[in-house]
């Protein structure tokens, strides 16, 4: 898209902003019904209704659903043998009372599991077999309690370094580089119906990408059940470039599986250490003010620069949405987004489509006159 189309969708949105914001006589969700799923993720607070107005919200705009963290093994298995599914359950309840798809977020990851997964009895490092069993029993657990009602789950999070190989993990390290097929295989046959996707962040890197490209091949030719893969979209005003971005949407497509963009989020805020872009949570910075310049508010310049970076990728998205299943955004609103805590705690950011009371940006009214012209 030319800068100039951007241009006349922002100035018509703003031209019908009042309209949509009284009426709500459209919706994201709608607008894209005939390209992809849209998506958001859900925090505990919001399933259990302590925010005012999110899950209405959620209702009228979205058709897909992710745990933001309630189904994390941290959350949902704190303890071994002890498993905390309420936020949960509540959230698939919700679900399915609205017509909403469920995502599964995550049954593998080397961040938030517990440290007595890799452990035994004397706090020494677990052997294979008692670290394959746990995994074992997780998986059926959680997935055998909601059998059916989840459409697909992340299943392996986040396993690549930067320059595409393996992350030498705790799973890594505990079970073999064939871990991966392993947890796709138990998922599998713990609820064949789901869909199983590969997810991880900074996809548009050349190298990153190489080694995704890698790894499905070597689980399609082990006949290993991977159903699709997971581009995270942890970007922001500066990166990645959309050729970037479009070139790993080829190149995945090419494999044959579905494509999903999970974990949309755009930062306007400056990154610290540019070299370490990316979504890795260990990455904790001390707070300065530089960084964290629209602690007051969001000038308009730069609002308007999120809204074109948003129109453009979804403009690509649209362009590629015979290849692309679903896009999820990672946060309702901005108040929710990990980006004001991450990489450092405290900072103001503005990455979402909705602003801290659940309102339209200027940029929704022009996404959704972006879908309904492009269904025409």
């Amino acid at each position: 898209m030319r800068p100039m189309s951007v241009c006349l969708l922002l100035c018509s949105a703003l031209l019908s902003g009042s309209l949509y914001a009284q009426e709500h006589n459209s919706s994201l969700k709608q607008a894209y019904s005939k390209h992809f799923s849209i998506g958001t993720a859900l925090s505990a607070s919001q399933i259990q209704g302590k925010e005012p107005g999110t899950l209405d919200l959620v209702r009228q705009q979205f058709n897909a659903v992710t745990a933001e963290n309630v189904m994390k093994w941290e959350i949902i298995q704190p303890v071994e043998g002890q498993f905390n599914f309420t936020a949960a359950d509540a959230m698939i309840e919700f679900a399915e009372a609205n017509n909403i798809k469920v995502i599964g977020h995550v049954l593998l990851w080397h961040e938030q599991t517990p440290a007595w997964v890799f452990q035994d009895a004397k706090g020494q490092p677990a052997s294979k077999e008692l670290v394959l069993s746990r995994l074992k029993n997780h998986i059926n657990t959680v997935m055998g309690r909601y059998k059916g009602r989840i459409h697909g789950w992340d299943a392996v999070n986040e396993a690549l370094n930067e320059d595409g190989t393996l992350r030498q993990s705790n799973w890594y390290k505990a079970l073999g580089e064939d871990y991966i097929a392993t947890v796709f295989e138990l998922a599998h046959q713990a609820d064949p119906k789901a869909e199983l996707y590969y997810n991880d962040f900074n996809l548009f890197k050349p190298e990153k990408r190489a080694g995704v490209l890698k790894l499905v091949a070597a689980l399609k030719a082990q006949n290993v059940p991977i159903h699709g893969i997971g581009e995270q979209g942890h970007y922001s005003l500066d990166y990645p470039e959309l050729q970037q971005v479009e070139d790993s949407i080829v190149a995945f497509k090419n494999t044959g599986l579905n494509l999903v963009i999970t974990e949309l989020d755009i930062s306007v805020l400056p990154f610290p250490e540019p070299e370490k872009i990316g979504a890795d949570i260990s990455l904790n910075m001390q707070l300065k003010q530089e960084f964290n310049p629209y602690a007051d508010g969001l000038p308009k310049a730069v609002s308007d620069l999120l809204s074109q970076k948003y129109l453009l990728l979804f403009e690509l998205f649209l362009r590629h949405s015979d290849a692309i299943e679903r896009v999820t955004l990672w946060g309702v609103n901005d108040n929710q987004s990990w980006r004001n805590n991450w990489p450092m705690k405290g900072r103001t950011d503005y990455p979402l489509l909705f602003d801290r009371k659940n309102q339209p940006k200027e940029v929704v009214p022009a996404l959704i006159k972006l879908a309904e012209k492009a269904g025409k």
